[in-house]
């Protein structure tokens, strides 16, 4: 009798084990895109694009993605997901596609069916926002101290890239919030 009891519990013991293990996951892409903001440039170019990337809520869209669809993927598959080049993020109200390609990113909206591309130039050494057919640039580097941003009238406005030059930049976006791309 005592055997059976013995038994019974450690199979409800290992039940309850897997029931409640942590399904955090590892936020890939997350990471991943921190960790490619984090290797652009200097600190500086690093907190620039940083920052563009959270008025454009890139960095939002990857946590929703992480925190709903990949980090459940891996918990009950055991595989990242994140290795494949195209992921499907649903969101409170829309549904979205974001693909990776050699210039940038795609990110379509499945529910309405528009897109819009973030687009890397090495020609002139810029990011863009391209949507409805209309390119929008974001930021232009100009050398290893300097970069141009630009507002949604198309005003560049160059940026030291020290501590002084992006704590202007945020003064500027917080006292005009219309430096978004595509409207």
């Amino acid at each position: 009798m005592k055997k059976s009891k013995l038994t019974l519990f450690l199979a409800v013991l290992l039940s309850g084990s897997i029931l409640f293990s942590s399904c955090i996951g590892s936020f890939s892409l997350t990471t991943k895109l921190h960790g490619w903001n984090n290797n652009i440039g200097n600190k500086f170019v690093n907190e620039l694009v940083f920052l563009a990337f959270c008025i454009l809520p890139v960095y939002e869209i990857s946590l929703m993605a992480d925190y709903l669809v990949l980090n459940s993927i891996e918990f009950w598959s055991g595989s990242n997901p994140i290795a494949e080049s195209t992921h499907h993020i649903k969101g409170e109200n829309s549904n979205f596609l974001v693909k990776s390609h050699k210039k940038g990113y795609t990110i379509i909206n499945e529910d309405t069916n528009t897109s819009m591309d973030l687009v890397f130039d090495k020609n002139d050494k810029s990011w863009s926002a391209v949507c409805n057919g209309k390119n929008v640039k974001l930021m232009t580097f100009i050398d290893d101290n300097h970069v141009d941003m630009y507002n949604a009238n198309g005003e560049a406005v160059t940026i030291e890239l020290s501590q002084a030059g992006v704590l202007t930049y945020q003064d500027m976006v917080k006292n005009n919030m219309e430096w978004v791309a595509c409207r």
